[in-house]
């Protein structure tokens, strides 16, 4: 590995419409994911296992949860003062306006960089589900003299009109860039697939600061639409293959380059299927790349009895007597009562699911209480007229009232640490 001195913006300021309900009072990155974690802790923990520990999260809309999350979850080291996740809103150091975009989100904070000289600035999204050894992307980045550096995933040529393409030479190198193109051009030596951006970069910390400066002249704001397009003029600009990165203690059976999109709530319940099974596609299980996440101090579950399959319970949740679950991911302190029948379901932390309650396809955000006997994903009327239904009819029930806690209210008590 290259000695490179590397600090790290990570975009965390999105609106996550498409995500919504889940989003109305979140950001898409502090939005839960799996049995444990949040959307954000993907990306932070590649960059903390690639032995990048100067981060800075750039956040803007609904910032508060994902704040809250940073702050219990993340602390890295206290006694090393280059190792830390820090959050950072706007400050209008530039002026009176919030971040307008990817580019100009970094510009405003331009003085981060000054401060820390770094050799390389990795500009990289919150937003998706993935494991990447970013030592291997600084590695390529080095080898070919690169001023500037994008991932690249490996798609399908059917599916690549979806996305931002990158044209690239055998050698990497990018001569176009093809914003969701009708005909996409293909891999070098591979007519079937073409590269995507998975917009995230690695600059040359001169060459970023120089194409900020000029992007702020010309009014430019993305570095997707705006920047990378100017310096492709100019500069050595390549893609990096997301399908030669290697992470270590993947399974055979997990699906190689997993990445997911989770933007819509389509995406994000699909996503949820991948971390199920005996073999599941994504397995979070992997002591030599963990994904972090919060130190939950609470007990483990606990199951009381009736049948419980193919299943993901969270810590402190009770699964009483006389259930029948399938195919479901249940979050920390949740209680599910007798006689519930639960059917691929996403329950989310401190929700009650009471007697006789039957669900299907429904994700239940956190802080809820399902009544007796409710009847929810069986009737898309009837849901409709209720909750939000996605176009492939997922039920989301909304945020509760966050004083609610399943297992009980914190009254004068400290509560467990999320």
């Amino acid at each position: 590995m290259h000695n490179k001195r590397i600090i790290a913006f990570v975009m965390a300021g999105g609106q996550g419409s498409r995500l919504q309900p889940l989003t109305s009072t979140r950001s898409k990155p502090s939005v839960p994911f799996g049995a444990r974690y949040r959307i954000v802790d993907f990306v932070l923990s590649n960059l903390v296992n690639s032995q990048i520990r100067t981060i800075y999260l750039l956040v803007q809309y609904k910032s508060q949860s994902l704040i809250e999350h940073v702050r219990r979850a993340w602390t890295i080291s206290p006694l090393m003062q280059e190792q830390f996740v820090t959050v950072v809103p706007p400050q209008m150091l530039k002026g009176e306006h919030w971040f307008q975009g990817t580019a100009d989100a970094v510009h405003q904070n331009m003085n981060l960089i000054e401060e820390h000289g770094p050799d390389l600035v990795a500009v990289f999204g919150a937003d998706h589900i993935y494991r990447m050894d970013i030592r291997q992307m600084v590695d390529f980045h080095v080898e070919r003299q690169s001023d500037v550096t994008v991932a690249a995933l490996p798609v399908p040529l059917a599916q690549a009109s979806s996305f931002g393409v990158i044209a690239a030479d055998a050698d990497g190198r990018v001569r176009e860039f093809q914003e969701k193109p009708p005909q996409p051009t293909p891999i070098p030596g591979d007519r079937t697939r073409a590269f995507a951006s998975m917009g995230n970069y690695l600059f040359d910390a001169g060459i970023l600061v120089e194409a900020l400066r000029e992007a702020r002249e010309r009014g430019e704001t993305d570095f997707g639409h705006d920047v990378l397009p100017r310096l492709l003029q100019t500069n050595r600009l390549y893609a990096y293959d997301f399908a030669t990165n290697q992470i270590p203690g993947v399974k055979p059976h997990e699906e190689e380059m997993y990445w997911r999109d989770v933007g819509g709530i389509d995406a994000y319940f699909e996503a949820h299927k991948d971390v199920l099974g005996k073999e599941p596609r994504f397995d979070a299980f992997n002591p030599q790349w963990p994904i972090f996440s919060s130190n939950y101090q609470g007990p483990v579950a606990r199951v009381i009895g009736g049948q419980v399959y193919n299943t993901l319970l969270g810590a402190a949740t009770v699964v009483c007597d006389d259930v029948n679950i399938r195919n479901s991911i249940i979050r920390r302190e949740t209680v599910v009562e007798e006689g519930v029948e639960m059917e691929d379901c996403i329950i989310m932390d401190y929700v009650r699911v009471c007697k006789g309650a039957k669900l299907r396809r429904v994700i239940v955000d956190r802080h809820n209480i399902i009544e007796p006997g409710d009847v929810i994903g069986f009737n898309e009327e009837a849901d409709r007229n209720r909750f939000h239904v996605s176009p492939s009819g997922v039920v989301v029930v909304p945020l509760g009232r966050v004083s609610y806690y399943a297992r009980g209210s914190r009254g004068s008590g400290l509560g467990y640490m999320e």
